[in-house]
């Protein structure tokens, strides 16, 4: 295993990413948090968490007590997905892999919250259509590119602007899923609100088209998203929840900073957000995407938005504050973000290469570099076979 040899570690044990924090009802014991990862190994049919490796990989990534890990985004329902190796958390197969998985985290004395997916547009047409499932979107016919398109007709699933009552049933599988996830044994949810995906495409006025109260003003675009944050409050209580967002992401098609009232989309959120956090119903966290990362499919340093920041978001909420994006390689940058003590920083891609990453973090300790043609094949290289770091010096003698 080769360590990164362009990237010169600082140690940041005498900063506030090492001082604990209480995260809804969870004490950490420090502030860098393992993010949702997507990563493909999930068993197909079924999209039951990996039987052989999944345990282990995240077993591997919680090692430090009181670490807070959220699971890769997992499909609150077959409607939702579309993809045949994510994992679901609707099917008894699939709470009982994630319950021993749980398990193996809470060993280790961290923490696990459930993010809770729907794809939307995003999904795959022709997979859908194959399961007989419509294919979603906020709007018919608004598709996310020209191959969704072709593979729409081709599989006579065109685009679907959901109803009024399918959003309700959507919402009713984000109720039953965040019952499963606690059932499991999770100790919260995260709504995915971020990314291109189905919340997403309701918030952004490129995807969403509608004409009713779902559709045309920033209060109605943000309706399906509050529903689902207000729902979920009611089902399990608001300590248990956070929501991710990504005000300037482009993936999936979607505005980003080329949308001159971006900023007033997701303050709006965000505002209705603290309304109901000063009415005694605090979500546990907001998790951001940084405009270091607009596309999580580009390359690290790649596609990054200059012209915006996430800062407005404390001027609004006055709880918790996940920022995540291209953080591991720029502890200057971490270090300046953890000065507010409601931050924490989320670390993804290097910690999927490293699986003691907290501790590297806290000593300046190098770091591996990861794979990237590893990231969603369906093996376990590039899952479970990276080193902690006293394993790679080892190996290099």
């Amino acid at each position: 295993m080769s360590f990164k040899t362009d990237f010169k570690p600082i140690a940041l044990k005498d900063t506030n990413l090492f001082k604990p924090i209480k995260v809804g009802n969870t004490e950490l014991k420090h502030r860098a948090v393992f993010p949702p990862l997507t990563r493909r190994r999930a068993i197909y049919p079924g999209n039951i968490p990996n039987k052989d490796w999944a345990a282990t990989y995240y077993d591997q990534r919680s090692q430090r007590p009181g670490t807070m890990l959220i699971t890769e985004g997992t499909f609150i329902s077959p409607q939702a997905g579309g993809y045949d190796h994510v994992p679901g958390i609707w099917s008894e197969d699939q709470i009982t892999q994630w319950e021993k998985i749980f398990n193996k985290i809470h060993d280790n004395k961290s923490f696990v919250w459930v993010q809770l997916w729907a794809l939307g547009r995003q999904s795959t047409p022709d997979t859908l259509a194959r399961d007989g499932l419509r294919y979603d979107s906020a709007s018919d016919g608004i598709y996310m590119n020209d191959q969704s398109k072709e593979l729409a007709e081709k599989s006579n699933n065109p685009q679907h602007g959901i109803t009024k009552d399918e959003i309700k049933q959507y919402i009713k599988e984000y109720i039953q899923a965040a019952k499963n996830s606690l059932a499991a044994g999770a100790d919260g949810v995260e709504i995915h609100a971020a990314n291109g995906y189905l919340l997403n495409q309701f918030l952004d006025p490129k995807s969403n088209h509608r004409t009713d109260e779902y559709g045309g003003s920033i209060e109605n675009r943000s309706r399906f998203t509050l529903e689902v944050v207000d729902a979920l409050v009611d089902a399990i209580g608001e300590d248990k929840i956070g929501i991710r967002l990504s005000p300037y992401g482009t993936y999936g098609n979607v505005s980003g900073g080329t949308e001159p009232l971006i900023v007033a989309q997701y303050s709006h959120v965000i505002g209705e957000l603290e309304k109901r956090a000063k009415a005694g119903k605090r979500l546990a966290y907001i998790h951001l995407v940084e405009p270091r990362v607009t596309d999580p499919s580009l390359a690290e340093g790649v596609g990054e938005y200059h012209d915006g920041t996430n800062d407005f978001v404390y001027s609004i909420w006055k709880g918790l504050i996940i920022r995540a994006g291209n953080l591991a390689l720029y502890p200057e940058i971490t270090k300046e973000f953890i000065k507010d003590g409601r931050t924490l920083i989320g670390f993804g891609r290097y910690w999927i290469a490293n699986p003691d990453f907290p501790d590297r973090l806290e000593k300046g300790q190098p770091l591996n570099n990861y794979d990237r043609d590893t990231f969603y094949s369906l093996t376990s290289e590039g899952y479970i076979d990276y080193p902690t770091y006293d394993e790679a010096i080892k190996s290099m003698y």
